[in-house]
Order: C-alpha cells, then sequence, then structure tokens
C-alpha cells in the first residue's frame, strides 16, 4: 500500500515542485533545502497518480550513489521496490543502455566494450607511437583530454573548431580522428561516446528519437548546473515531445566548469523552455541561520545566478569565527588548539572538517595532527607523504642516503623511463639474491662484466652515476638536503616529466613536491628529514574511532559535518589565481560559489582563516586577506582574533586596521607577492 504520509513531510515549496507535474520546472534547491526528498516525492507522485509508468520516467543523476538513493527512497514512499523505474540512473549509465540498444546506428554491436581511462591511455600511447608523437612533449592523458572536451561540445573529429591560440589542437585534430576510428574498429567506446553517440542517433532517426521522446512523459535531473552542453543538448531532444522536465539543483553551487559544466544551462533553461515554472527551496535544514546570512551575503556578490534566500527555523547559532595567523604553520597549530580544546568537548571528530582550496594545503595540518596524536582522515585524497610523487622523491634520498635500500632502487631506477624493464629487473634481483648483495652493487657488477643489453645498458648506468655523484654531494657537504633534492629532480629528469606532461593531475603533483622542499626546510639535515618521514608514515593510520576531516571544498560537495574549517583564504590561493588569469570574472564567480559550498557545508560552527605570512616555493611571501573576507558581512563575525605563539592564547586584532598597517611596512615582501600574482 502506497504510503501517503509523503505529501506532509513537505514543505510548502517542497510539495508545489512535486504536484506540479505539468510543463518545464527548474527547482532551485539551496543547500541542504531537500532536493532529493523533492526528487523521489515527485516520481512517486507521478507513479500513484497514475501519470505515468515507471517505466516512462527518466530519472538522470550524476552519481551511481544517488540514484541508488533515489532507488531506495522510492521504495520506501511505495512501500514496494520500485521495480520497473528502468530509465534511473546516471547519464552515462543509461546512454550505455539506450547505446546498446541502437548500437548498429553509431557503427558498433550491440556488445562493445566502454574503455575506462587506463585502456584509452594505452590506446592512444599505441597511436602516438606509430605517428611518432614525442609523448614527453604532449602526453597521451593530455590529449585524451582535450578530446574528451571537444566530445563535451558535441564535436565527432568532422566538427572540431580548432582553438588558434592553443598550441597543441591542431597537432591533436589528426589524432583524434585515428582514435575515434580505432575505437570504432575495436568496437569500443569511452566514456565521452556514449552521450555523443546517442545524441548523433537521436538527431539522425526520426523514428527512434520519436520512440523515445513519445516515451519519456516525465524527466527529472539532478544536479541540473553541473551538466555539459553535450548532456544538456540530449534532454532537450528527449523532453522536446512532452516538455514535463523538472531540473533541480542550485547554481551558487556550480563549481566544476574544468571537468566541462556549464552554468549557462541551469541560467537559460527558462529561455530554452518557454512558460518555464520556477520555484525555489529556500528553507535549510542543516545550518544556524548565522551561517546561512553569512553564505547567502557572500554569494549575493556573484552577477550570474537566478537568486534565493537560504533560511531556517533553527536558532541563529554561533557566529562565525575569523582568525588572523603569522604564518600557515601557526595556523595548523592555532586550529589544532582549537579542536582540542574546545571542539572535542562538544562534538565527534566524525562531524569536524577541514576544507583546504589546495590539496598541498593539508601537508601543514597532518605534520601538526601527526606531532600531537590527532587521528585524521583523507577524503579524496592520499595522505601527503603516501602520495606517488612524495614517495618517488623520499625514494631518491633514502638510495643516495645509503645504497643497501633495495625498496628505494626498486621504486625509482626506471623512473623516470630508463628502458629498463621486467627481464631486465628479474636479472638484477637473481644476480643479487646469488651473490647476497644489495641491488645498487649487482648492478654495477653486471655493467661492469657487460651483461645488461645495451639499451637498458646505458640507462641503468647512468642512474648508478647520478646516485653515486649526488652521494658525492651529500657526503662533502656541497649543498643543502634541500638544495640536493632540486638537483636530484632535476638531473634525473624527474621533474621534466611532470613539466611536460600538461594536465592538472600533474601540475598538483609539481605543487606537492614544492611543498615538501619546504617543509624540508624545517630539519637540520638529511638523516633527521628521512627519520621524521619513516616516524610518521609507519604511524597506524587505521585507528579505529574518531578522526578529523581533511579535504578540498571541491571533494566536500554533498557532504555536511557539524564544524567546518576554511584555512587558507588569502589572495592568489582563494579565490585562485590561476582561475581568474584563465577564465577572469567567470572564474572569480565560481571561486566565490566554492566559499558558498564550503561554508554551507556546516551546521554548527565555521572558523574562517588567513595568513600574514605564507612560506611559498622556497621563499616566505606576505599574504593578502581573500577579497572573499571583505564581502563576509561584519556582523555575523566574530573577528577580533590573533593566535600568539608566545602567549598561546587568543588577543585583540584589529582586522580592519592593523592587517592593512602590516602589509603596508612589509613592501619587499609585498612585491614579491604582487609580482607573483601577475
Amino acid at each position: 500500500m502506497i504510503n501517503f504520509d509523503y505529501l506532509k513531510n513537505l514543505n510548502s515549496a517542497q510539495k508545489e515542485a512535486v504536484i506540479n507535474t505539468e510543463g518545464p520546472i527548474l527547482v532551485v534547491a539551496g543547500a541542504g533545502s531537500g532536493k532529493t526528498k523533492v526528487l523521489t516525492s515527485r516520481v512517486a507522485h507521478i507513479i500513484k497518480n497514475k501519470k505515468a509508468f515507471p517505466n516512462q520516467i527518466l530519472s538522470v543523476t550524476f552519481t551511481n550513489k544517488a540514484a541508488k538513493e533515489m532507488q531506495n527512497r522510492i521504495s520506501k514512499i511505495l512501500n514496494s521496490k520500485a521495480t520497473g523505474l528502468t530509465w534511473l540512473g546516471t547519464f552515462h549509465s543509461i546512454c550505455a543502455k539506450l547505446l546498446r540498444k541502437h548500437a548498429k546506428a553509431a557503427g558498433l554491436n550491440s556488445n562493445f566494450t566502454i574503455l575506462d581511462s587506463d585502456d584509452q591511455n594505452r590506446l592512444m600511447k599505441n597511436i602516438c607511437k606509430a605517428e611518432n608523437i614525442d609523448i614527453k612533449k604532449l602526453s597521451p592523458r593530455v590529449i585524451l583530454s582535450i578530446i574528451d572536451r571537444w566530445k563535451n561540445n558535441g564535436w565527432y573529429p568532422e566538427n572540431v573548431i580548432i582553438n588558434k591560440k592553443d598550441i597543441y589542437e591542431s597537432t591533436i585534430l589528426p589524432v583524434y580522428k585515428i582514435y575515434q576510428k580505432k575505437l570504432i574498429d575495436l568496437n569500443a567506446c569511452d566514456f565521452g561516446d556514449l552521450i555523443l553517440h546517442c545524441v548523433n542517433i537521436l538527431e539522425n532517426n526520426l523514428e527512434i528519437c520519436e520512440m523515445y521522446s513519445n516515451n519519456f512523459k516525465y524527466i527529472l535531473v539532478d544536479e541540473y548546473q553541473d551538466t555539459n552542453f553535450i548532456q544538456s543538448k540530449w534532454l532537450n531532444i528527449l523532453a522536446k515531445k512532452n516538455k514535463n522536465i523538472c531540473c533541480v539543483g542550485d547554481d551558487d553551487q556550480s563549481i566544476y566548469s574544468w571537468r566541462g559544466a556549464e552554468i549557462k544551462n541551469f541560467l537559460d533553461f527558462d529561455k530554452v523552455y518557454k512558460n518555464t515554472k520556477i520555484i525555489r527551496l529556500e528553507e535549510n535544514y542543516r545550518s544556524t541561520q548565522n551561517i546561512l546570512s553569512v553564505a547567502s551575503d557572500l554569494i549575493s556578490n556573484n552577477q550570474n545566478r537566478v537568486g534565493k534566500t537560504l533560511k531556517t527555523n533553527s536558532s541563529d547559532g554561533d557566529l562565525i569565527k575569523l582568525n588572523c595567523y603569522r604564518n600557515g604553520k601557526e595556523e595548523a597549530i592555532g586550529l589544532s588548539d582549537e579542536v582540542e580544546k574546545n571542539i572535542k568537548k562538544k562534538y565527534s571528530l566524525n562531524n569536524v572538517a577541514i576544507l583546504v582550496r589546495a590539496i598541498f594545503q593539508t601537508r601543514e595540518f597532518e605534520e601538526r595532527f601527526l606531532k600531537i596524536g590527532l587521528p585524521y582522515r583523507i577524503i579524496g585524497g592520499t595522505k601527503f607523504y603516501e602520495r606517488a610523487e612524495i614517495k618517488d622523491c623520499i625514494a631518491y634520498l633514502r638510495l643516495v642516503y645509503q645504497d643497501r635500500d633495495d625498496l628505494a632502487f626498486e621504486r625509482i631506477v626506471n623512473n623516470p623511463k630508463r628502458a629498463i624493464g621486467e627481464s631486465t629487473m628479474r636479472q638484477i634481483h637473481e644476480y643479487s639474491k646469488k651473490n647476497s648483495i644489495n641491488l645498487f652493487i649487482a648492478s654495477k657488477e653486471l655493467i661492469e662484466n657487460n651483461k645488461i643489453k645495451p639499451k637498458a645498458k646505458i640507462g641503468l648506468n647512468s642512474f648508478l652515476n647520478f646516485i653515486e655523484k649526488w652521494k658525492n654531494d651529500l657526503i662533502i657537504k656541497k649543498f643543502g638536503h634541500v638544495k640536493l633534492l632540486q638537483n636530484i629532480l632535476d638531473e634525473s629528469g624527474y621533474s621534466a616529466m611532470l613539466k611536460n606532461k600538461k594536465d592538472l593531475e600533474n601540475e598538483n603533483r609539481l605543487e606537492n613536491i614544492k611543498e615538501l622542499l619546504s617543509a624540508m626546510k624545517e630539519f637540520d639535515n638529511l638523516e633527521s628529514f628521512l627519520e621524521h618521514v619513516s616516524l610518521a608514515t609507519s604511524i597506524d593510520q587505521d585507528w579505529d574511532g574518531q578522526k578529523i576531516n581533511l579535504m578540498t571544498m571541491h571533494a566536500s560537495k554533498g557532504l555536511e559535518f557539524d564544524v567546518i574549517f576554511l584555512p587558507g583564504w588569502e589572495e592568489g590561493l582563494f579565490p585562485h589565481q590561476k582561475s581568474i588569469e584563465e577564465k577572469g570574472e567567470k572564474g572569480l564567480e565560481e571561486e566565490r560559489r566554492l566559499a558558498y559550498v564550503g561554508i554551507t557545508r556546516a551546521k554548527k560552527d565555521v572558523f574562517i582563516s588567513f595568513s600574514m605570512n605564507r612560506f611559498y616555493q622556497g621563499d616566505w611571501i606576505d599574504s593578502m586577506a581573500s577579497r572573499f573576507i571583505e564581502e563576509l558581512p561584519s556582523k555575523f563575525l566574530d573577528k577580533n582574533m590573533f593566535y600568539d605563539e608566545n602567549e598561546s592564547q587568543e588577543s585583540d586584532f584589529d582586522f580592519n586596521q592593523d592587517f592593512e598597517v602590516e602589509n603596508e611596512t612589509r613592501s619587499p615582501g609585498w612585491i614579491r607577492y604582487q609580482k607573483r600574482l601577475k
């Protein structure tokens, strides 16, 4: 029997979004306003009122987790399994199902393979090799990312419009043609193809298009602000007949333009669909009113938005704490002291999160937490000293420090590539075992006895010579351990390997290595640093019980915590300078939306902080508070806080006056900072 209470549990705006089933509807759902409840209740309402059969409802989400959650909630409302909802799923899963039914129209067989990123990368490497493309200068992942962008724009090779400002695109277009032909030959698709092929089939096969547009009497879309061009086009084609399309989302939480998401789809929805009914879900069930007021005031500075005002029935709550620290290290100390002295007494650590703009920021917090024994977890990322590029750097240093470290030898002997394959490594291992010597000595003796194949011999000999040179530099103390690592990265070709692969992942790796070099400066010598690292990585991180959460603001979307810490609100870091340089005002507005997302993750308390100095790329720079701090409404802030490491307590700090004076008196650093921003 159907549960009739589902409408009673909705507020007036939610109920309006559920019962208005006909025509185009845009539901502007603020953070924590119950959008999933609206979507699931709406599906149940359509089925209950026999407006459509379950298989006539298309419900699209962005993640399998969200699709499963919807399925479970609909089942609960209907008091039975939500059978028949065959078109509830992610964009990719639904398009894969549709494409298998009409594979021939795309030149495929119905049993086509869907390639994952590793498969794509291997295929692209083979193509580059056959076409004599130097993958050190133009990596397969960069090529694939540009091809994916073209597919998101709805472009097959013959439709591509070259961006003349991009020096790579004219080189990549011929590769795209070969790659696409290879996919057809292999009877395979990548993820971009799933939607692109479906759109192509619907546009060029009238009967197929009419069949689906007639069948889908109702279309529901979750997180509509995150759709890209091709996803929006697919939805528009399917909604053309019945026009009963309900898109739910929050333009103020559109933070994925780097994945191809276009906020324009959300903002222009009522222009595409005439007579659109816009319903705003403004009642928040998560945060205190003070948190919502701060978030609302901040996001109101964006011009490109539909607009809404969040409110709650809960209490005003505490003011948002604004803290200024002398430097990044003191920021980590101040934050951890707040957790130890106050937060732990009121909340579970599992309900406390630190949200950073860039992943390298977690290092100083991790160091501090390890020192004081505060358990933590990294969500959506890897702990600093467990990241691949950091482990590579440490392995180089370990092998230079003592060449008997076979584990370090194995990790870096062919990283970057030196033509040392599995057969050569097997040979070195066998010789090492037979003669009871380490891999380094075994390699030397095999080369001396001319037992290594010529190509591998060149690479291996170069590697061994470098290790001995760096070891000698260390012994004679030619320079310090920080400069030693810089030389290792440059001379080994490791830095060039990362710099030549121009993508976001490698940019993050380079940032992490810069952070490692900064961390090393805190130690007197290589020995003390390596001891610190070994202790940090050997501590059991899998404690049972409570852990504080560290993650980027991007990774926090969709999550909620009692307490949120937002460190590093400084110009250049947040808003991130690269985002502003590349996208101008659009980039700034997306950074502001990211700030909005960060603040609205909190239920009870928010701590925002910035540093007056930060160690960046081997130099101290004077920092300027983020422009977003100036946009926070003063009446909701507790901003007379300044952490003093000598007193280890809070003292008065006039943010509006003292900070400006501080910066004016630090002209050399300020000049360096401005140069970096330019």
